[in-house]
């Protein structure tokens, strides 16, 4: 028995532009497009571009991350501590972050290879990088593996980092799943905290601890590490929960704004000159606190509108259909 295959021509509808064109210029009826030298320069450069911008975000994190494991008590340059600049890293690589994605949006090179890249690059900044600065600002020493620095508190401040660059993990590879385009109308806002507003979280509490706590009493010192690992794993937590946050910068910032977007933008701007430390701080956890507070606002409020609409509907029809009687 023989089986024969007949091969049906592909309609024309179905066939690719480029297949159209290939065939063309096989047939000599079209000729390929040419550009200039410096066209294609210039197309070269800009498809380069955006990943330059992602692989300053990761470089970031990695300089972050060998700041933090210096030792502490050196002084570097602007007499910063390492963990002052291993978190200006961080916040460095968040402007690397932010700028890749839309100069990839406005040159039309938006890739399959730039959202994995990027993925990975956030990864390290905002993943692995705050947890390790949350460890090396508690100071602990080195838990399971050792008697002397085997402590329950140095256990907990470690199981928390962990769950920390988990999340962060799990929190990137759901939103590759979830987002449909690149569009900016599908990134309004993000399911679950994102990784960059989580590692602001825990990074500018640490450059806050830097600039006013590092020299204060051991007690005080140990209460703001239990605090700072208690907030780490909170975050994480925010990262892979259900819970919606808006994306500040396409909200606000993008496009044209209101009056009182501008003003509020400039207030933050000169705030952030005179208390750069405690503005951060300040923005970022009002930022972690945004999506619970309005996520309960609206879980709380919204049942007793629909609670109340949907008796004033019971009511409505409970008086249409009661019975009329005539007047004696």
């Amino acid at each position: 028995l023989y089986h024969i295959t007949m091969l049906k021509p592909v309609p024309q509808s179905e066939r690719s532009i480029e297949d159209v064109e290939a065939d063309d210029i096989e047939r000599g009826t079209r000729r390929p497009l040419r550009l200039s030298r410096p066209r294609r320069a210039a197309l070269r450069t800009i498809a380069v571009l955006p990943t330059m911008f992602t692989l300053g975000n990761l470089l970031c994190g990695f300089l972050a991350i060998f700041a933090a494991s210096r030792d502490p008590g050196t002084l570097l340059a602007f007499q910063w501590t390492p963990l002052t600049w291993a978190g200006a890293f961080i916040f460095i690589g968040m402007v690397f972050d932010a700028l890749d994605g839309r100069i990839a949006r406005l040159t039309g090179h938006t890739s399959e290879l730039g959202g994995q890249l990027d993925s990975m690059a956030d990864m390290v900044t905002f993943g692995v990088a705050p947890a390790y600065l949350a460890v090396q600002l508690v100071g602990i020493e080195t838990p399971f593996l050792s008697e002397r620095g085997d402590r329950y508190f140095d256990r907990m401040t470690l199981v928390f980092a962990g769950i920390y660059v988990a999340c962060a993990a799990l929190r990137l590879a759901r939103f590759n799943l979830e987002t449909e385009s690149d569009d900016v109308e599908d990134h309004m806002s993000f399911n679950g905290m994102p990784s960059p507003g989580a590692a602001g979280t825990v990074v500018s509490l640490v450059l806050l601890h830097q600039h006013y706590l590092r020299n204060e009493a051991a007690t005080l010192q140990h209460v703001t590490s239990i605090v700072l690992a208690a907030i780490t794993l909170v975050v994480g937590l925010a990262m892979v929960s259900q819970i919606r946050y808006v994306h500040a910068t396409n909200r606000f910032i993008r496009g044209h704004a209101t009056f009182a977007t501008v003003v509020k933008i400039v207030v933050l701007g000169m705030l952030l000159l005179i208390w750069p430390q405690v503005s951060l701080a300040v923005a970022f956890v009002i930022y972690a606190l945004s999506g619970p507070i309005v996520a309960g606002w609206s879980r709380v409020f919204g049942r007793d509108t629909d609670a109340s609409s949907t008796s004033e509907d019971d009511s409505a029809d409970q008086h249409d259909h009661e019975p009329t009687t005539a007047p004696d």
